[in-house]
């Protein structure tokens, strides 16, 4: 029989270091990861029989996220949280139905060991099976409904009735905005690093002014996105699992409001919907207006603001390749 596939998750490297090695001289075949983000990245391209999971880390996300993509993608896997509280067997319930054991620290490689094999050798409850969804999941599945409420809510202010624009104008920039939004919960960044570019979002910014709006309608349209992806985690709790709730929220918020700020640049940088009478002649008139046409098709293609250079160099640096 083969060994058994163990993910080892712990910020302090003398646990990576010990603990691996303990659990490796005893048959598992040990894979470790420092980071919330590199244990994700371990469990969207290898599958395990065992997570092992310190439950506060440092930077973004915990041990309950890894537990949550942990259920999604090896359902049958068995999940076991450290943690340096004594008490955390009596926390909270939600946590308990989540993980299979918790672990208090100091470590000790007996007990885990025990552990360990005690829930290997059990049969998985039916429950566990697809029982926890990756909240990026369920968001790309709801993506109809989060644009039909975010429509709603901007009916309901009345804003983008201040131009005559159709409802799929209205509309058209929230496909990209909620897949970007879905790729930030899968490939999880520093909150706050603004490293990933939006050419729809500066577009959708140019794309306002040209329509004759103000500014504050793109604040208005991201608060309404942002409310409207709130609900839809609130109404699919029972599928994301609490574990995943806190920080799926953050993401939400801190890439809504990347979105927002580049939106704005776009708006910034676009000439306003009227312009001043031209009164030049007409074959120099049509000669220029010619010529501005073509750059007008083309900065549609490309990005048109100073500040475009640093968002892709950002972008370019830290976005996963496929």
């Amino acid at each position: 029989m083969a060994p058994a596939k163990l993910l080892l998750v712990d910020d302090d490297e003398s646990v990576l270091t010990g603990l691996g090695t303990v659990l490796e001289a005893q048959g598992f075949n040990v894979t470790t990861a420092s980071s919330v983000i590199e244990a994700l990245q371990h469990i969207a391209s290898e599958s395990f029989d065992v997570l092992l999971s310190d439950l506060h880390m440092p930077g973004d996300g915990d041990g309950l996220i890894v537990v949550g993509a942990m259920r999604h993608a090896n359902p049958k896997a068995v999940t076991l949280l450290l943690s340096a509280n004594p008490d955390m067997t009596k926390a909270t319930a939600a946590i308990l139905r989540q993980v299979d054991d918790i672990v208090t620290k100091p470590v000790k490689a007996g007990a885990i060991l025990q552990a360990i094999r005690q829930h290997l050798a059990q049969e998985k409850p039916s429950r566990r099976s697809g029982s926890i969804e990756l909240a990026a999941t369920v968001l790309e599945r709801e993506s109809a409904s989060v644009t039909q409420a975010w429509l709603q809510a901007m009916k309901e202010t009345g804003g983008l009735t201040a131009a005559p624009i159709t409802e799929e104008e209205q509309t058209d920039y929230l496909p990209d905005a909620i897949d970007e939004i879905v790729y930030r919960l899968r490939y999880p960044q520093r909150l706050g690093s603004m490293t990933l570019f939006s050419m729809a979002a500066l577009q959708h910014g140019a794309r306002r002014r040209r329509q004759g709006f103000g500014a504050p309608m793109l604040v208005e349209e991201a608060r309404a996105l942002q409310v409207a992806l709130f609900q839809a985690v609130q109404h699919n709790l029972d599928l994301i699992g609490v574990g995943q709730f806190p920080g799926t929220l953050m993401v939400i918020a801190d890439e809504v409001n990347a979105q927002l700020l580049q939106s704005l640049s776009g708006y910034e940088n676009e000439k306003p919907a009227g312009f001043p009478q031209d009164d030049r002649p007409a074959p120099k008139r049509e000669i220029d207006e010619g010529e501005t046409s073509r750059r007008q098709e083309i900065a549609e293609s490309t990005v048109k603001v100073p500040e475009a250079a640093i968002f892709v160099r950002k972008y370019l640096g830290n976005r996963p390749q496929s």
